[in-house]
């Protein structure tokens, strides 16, 4: 399944409602499907089972559900079934679908609406191999020895087509080409083998950054922070695990800036898996229903590692075997 979050515009404002792409360009809406069906059974309070049980927000979601894959494709079924009755409306009128080519007005959004916590390791050795080699270093042993990652802000991210925010205090914007993962169930000390049971989908990331802040920083051996925590993007979709068989993908990557190819590369040539990942992560701490993941970037999926860098106005499109593509546009800086 592909899940999304989408942005209608209505009289009260912009919404943004989870849904499940039924087909290329067709969305349901996960609420509304439910509304309609606890109606079939003629219960009185149908509007308030679905709020309940499947709200519109994948994040909560996410922190309800015992077995979220499972329960959205029931919802699919449901879809389904009450099409095939001509109920394609709730009572009160909401429709349960619509098509993206019928209604130019609505947007997907980002893909998860509220992240619990956002972890991005560091996990090509093509990239990481490239930053020590500007640095004049070698890469340290740790680094082969356990898969580090830093805590990112969950609060600036964005979504397909928005603008990418340029910092004011920044004069070098790059972007990182990187997979991220969901986290779709609660666990601590989860171990290597039990991995994917904990695992929701996979979605693409850009983790945007500010090269000459993130510099300074990490100069100090601290960080990365302001160098970071401005903007995110994250999306369209997330593809749950099950179409993977529940096994680790091995993906094709790809970054156009300006509809040329810059960064190429393969979620697979990671040092560590995903399981070995959520293992370390989950070390005597919780990790949480809603949490992200990011893979690191890519071998070539940077700026700093092309001596290229993206300008305000350029269009960057990142692609992913199987998910699809993440398209935004730079903005303007603001300096003062």
């Amino acid at each position: 399944m592909k899940i999304c979050h989408y942005k209608r515009p209505t009289s009260l404002g912009v919404v943004s409602r989870l849904g499940i792409f039924f087909n290329q360009t067709t969305i349901i809406d996960v609420n509304f499907v439910m509304e309609a069906y606890f109606e079939t059974f003629h219960f009185r309070n149908a509007k308030e089972k679905a709020n309940h049980y499947f709200p519109s927000s994948l994040s909560q979601f996410l922190s309800l559900s015992l077995a979220p894959i499972d329960e959205l494709k029931q919802v699919m079924q449901n879809y389904v079934t009450l099409s095939k009755r001509g109920i394609l409306k709730t009572k009160s009128q909401a429709e349960l679908a619509f098509d993206l080519k019928d209604n130019k007005k609505i947007k997907l959004g980002c893909p998860l609406d509220k992240i619990h916590s956002y972890r991005d390791f560091y996990t090509h050795e093509k990239h990481v191999k490239k930053g020590f080699e500007k640095r004049n270093e070698p890469i340290p042993q740790a680094w082969y020895e356990m898969p580090v990652y830093y805590k990112g802000s969950t609060t600036g991210f964005i979504g397909d087509d928005d603008f990418i925010v340029w910092p004011s205090y920044s004069k070098k914007l790059d972007y990182e080409l990187e997979l991220g993962l969901i986290i779709g169930k609660d666990g601590k000390d989860i171990k290597a083998k039990d991995a994917f049971k904990h695992i929701f989908g996979y979605t693409i990331l850009n983790d945007i950054s500010a090269r000459d802040i993130q510099k300074k920083e990490m100069s100090v051996r601290l960080g990365p922070s302001k160098g970071k925590d401005f903007c995110s993007v994250l999306g369209p979709v997330i593809v749950t695990a099950d179409e993977f068989d529940y096994k680790e993908p091995n993906l094709l990557m790809r970054a156009f800036i300006n509809d040329q190819e810059w960064s190429k590369g393969h979620s697979g040539e990671a040092q560590f898996s995903w399981a070995q990942m959520i293992e370390f992560a989950s070390q005597e701490e919780w990790l949480v229903a809603g949490d992200l993941l990011g893979s690191g970037t890519v071998g070539t999926g940077c700026g700093l590692e092309l001596d290229r860098w993206i300008q305000p106005g350029d269009k960057i499109e990142l692609e992913v075997e199987s998910i699809g593509r993440l398209k935004n546009i730079v903005g303007t800086p603001n300096h003062e």
